[in-house]
């Protein structure tokens, strides 16, 4: 090989060295992000009576805290309510947002710029502002202390799930399982309009309502409450680990976050 074709050796070892920060740094973030899960994961398995001890690694290992959730809250009943308002929202967030959508992007009409901003300009509403409506609107047809007003709004549309698939529509990037993901999660988590629509009945809420409800009750008894959170999370995170390629690769791909 001719010399003039040779990599130059300060050349490669600051290429090492830049490979070797990079992968210092991903290190470093990859422990900063997992360790609130461990310490979380730890708690849920010790004693109450060691739930201030040092050390990361339980002294005795338990799995009484996941026995005591069960046991105070019916937690499968609430995982099953989360999951089905949960799909359901999604379902409808997906149907109705694509078909506006699809307006915005492809039909050309005039002031379609004009009412595509407009819709853009509803997210800086806070949702607190139409909480009030819609309880009398769903108290009126009768649906107070029913799941349904925790997805129908999701049939309506969404300015946020419309300005994702418009883009989508756009470019053509892998965009739509991530808008799947957003609506998921949102309605997974939505402690709001659960508080709303079903403050007490436990055989209909959703798993935020229940781990407010534990918060209060049990908040000296951090053991039983990491293993609650736990338990909440661990079907996002298995979902999110499983499709994890797809999700990353349309977030690079769309360039939009």
């Amino acid at each position: 090989m001719p010399a003039a074709l040779r990599p130059r050796p300060r050349a490669r070892t600051l290429r090492l060295g830049v490979d070797a920060l990079t992968y210092a740094l991903l290190i470093a973030g990859a422990v900063v992000m997992v360790a609130p899960f461990a310490w979380m994961l730890a708690t849920s398995l010790k004693l109450p009576a060691d739930q201030f001890s040092r050390g990361l690694i339980p002294p005795a290992p338990t799995l009484q805290n996941y026995a005591t959730l069960w046991r105070i809250l019916p937690f499968d009943g609430l995982l099953w309510n989360s999951l089905k308002v949960a799909a359901i929202s999604t379902v409808g967030q997906l149907l109705t947002c694509s078909m506006g959508a699809f307006v915005f992007a492809v039909v050309r009409f005039p002031g379609r710029q004009v009412l595509f901003v407009a819709l853009l300009v509803t997210l800086m509403i806070p949702a607190q502002m139409a909480a009030i409506p819609q309880f009398v609107i769903f108290k009126a047809l009768g649906l107070y202390g029913t799941q349904a007003p925790l997805y129908l709004p999701s049939f309506l549309g969404g300015a946020f799930g419309c300005f994702l698939l418009r883009q989508y529509f756009l470019t053509i990037p892998i965009e739509l399982a991530a808008l799947a993901i957003f609506a998921f999660l949102s309605s997974w988590n939505d402690l709001f309009s659960a508080l709303i629509y079903l403050p007490s009945d436990l055989e209909k809420t959703t798993l935020p309502v229940g781990l407010a409800l534990m918060q209060q009750q049990y908040a000296a008894q951090w053991t039983v409450m990491m293993a609650a959170v736990l338990v909440s999370i661990a079907p996002i995170l298995i979902a999110f680990s499983l499709a994890q390629r797809h999700f990353i690769e349309g977030m690079a791909l769309s360039g939009l976050k």
